[in-house]
């Protein structure tokens, strides 16, 4: 852990580089940052659809970054015996806002995210 940051600064740390990455399609953050057992999970009408590791990393690599600055809001994060974390959050992908549940598990010191349950909140055209 760098000098004078705690688990939680990590965490955060964690959940602002993720923003960033999506919003600025930066797949070499998510080559990093993903656990190699990530899952990833879109709820929409209903139906859930599922992404591995590499087809969330084309995913991304398939598309242009945003405009700065990015958008995005950390609504809330918590973790439990500094092994296991979650954060709550809302980013922009226009023209859609996503509200994303990111699970994450301390993996030699770093935060790795494992899981992330998204939907759409919004659609920014629509606000």
């Amino acid at each position: 852990m760098p000098d004078g940051m705690t688990g939680a600064d990590n965490l955060k740390a964690a959940a602002l580089a993720y923003c960033d990455a999506v919003y600025f399609a930066r797949a070499e953050v998510f080559e990093d940052l993903c656990h190699d057992n990530f899952q990833m999970t879109l709820i929409e009408n209903g139906q859930a659809t599922f992404w591995n590791k590499a087809s969330y990393l084309e995913r991304v690599r398939g598309r242009d970054a945003f405009p700065a600055p990015a958008q995005y809001e950390i609504l809330g994060m918590d973790s439990a015996g500094d092994e296991i974390a979650r954060v709550h959050l809302t980013v922009d992908v226009p023209p859609a806002r996503y509200e994303d549940h990111l699970g994450f598990v301390r993996v030699d010191g770093s935060w790795k995210l494992l899981t992330k349950v998204f939907r759409v909140c919004a659609h920014l055209d629509e606000e």
